[in-house]
């Protein structure tokens, strides 16, 4: 029996839509109660507290076994690149998650070992002073730069106008940076907020992708993978090794 070369499988499963290997949404469990009203006091209070980067640091502790301690993530998408992510984002989306109005199971535990709004203040405080690590997962099929014409294209048409010319988003609207995260945790986000299985999102945001097919998802994906992570990148190995 024939055999796929083993490259070739690896890039086939790394590179499947990001919906193909999810669980039947109906077999999950019915998620516990959802509370905006707690998830939202403790975003404002932990705004109000500033942050501290260097005290996020050790806070950061519980975040970076998966997420990395540089804030990487991972290039397959299953777990985004945060270095470098506005602070005001952040702090939204744990407070979210910690009060489950955004479903994460696999965070939830962990964000939950954050002691309150300081903790989350700081942790988000020192993601976003992170140096941007080189690279991260883009979408490499044959198609790409067809995908990503038209993903800037969608995106200038759709998504300039809060998510900012080259993808940074703001900081001061708690819109998120979106350029150079990896292709396939963008395609599984928006994919969850077309379908409404994440619920977090700006309701104007929502009712813009929600007519997009999955075709122009991996399109739009594409395109802002392919762009470059606003901030300041980290040294290269060998010029750190020189100090």
């Amino acid at each position: 029996m024939l055999k796929m070369p083993y490259l070739l499988c690896v890039a086939l499963i790394a590179l499947a839509p990001a919906w193909a290997a999810e669980p039947a949404r109906s077999s999950l469990p019915p998620p516990p109660e959802k509370s905006p009203s707690q998830a939202e006091a403790e975003r404002a209070l932990a705004l109000a507290e500033g942050g501290d980067a260097a005290a996020g640091k050790a806070a950061y502790e519980v975040c970076s076994a998966c997420h990395l301690p540089s804030g990487f993530g991972r290039r397959d998408g299953g777990y985004p690149k945060l270095a470098g992510q506005h602070a005001t984002v952040l702090i939204k989306q744990i407070a979210d998650i910690r009060a489950h109005v955004r479903e994460n199971g696999g965070m939830h535990s962990f964000a939950m070992e954050l002691r309150g709004p300081r903790d989350i203040a700081d942790v988000a405080a020192h993601i976003e002073s992170l140096c941007i690590p080189p690279g991260n997962g883009r979408y490499v099929m044959p198609d790409a730069d067809t995908r990503i014409a038209e993903g800037g294209r969608i995106f200038d048409r759709d998504c300039v106008d809060c998510h900012q010319p080259r993808g940074q988003g703001s900081k001061e609207k708690s819109y998120p940076m979106l350029a150079g995260q990896h292709y396939r945790y963008l395609l599984r986000q928006m994919a969850d907020i077309r379908d409404g299985y994440r619920q977090n999102v700006d309701p104007d945001m929502v009712k813009t992708i929600k007519k997009h097919k999955n075709g122009e998802l991996q399109s739009l994906a594409a395109y802002l993978a392919a762009l470059d992570t606003p901030g300041t990148p980290c040294e290269p190995v060998q010029a750190q090794a020189r100090k």
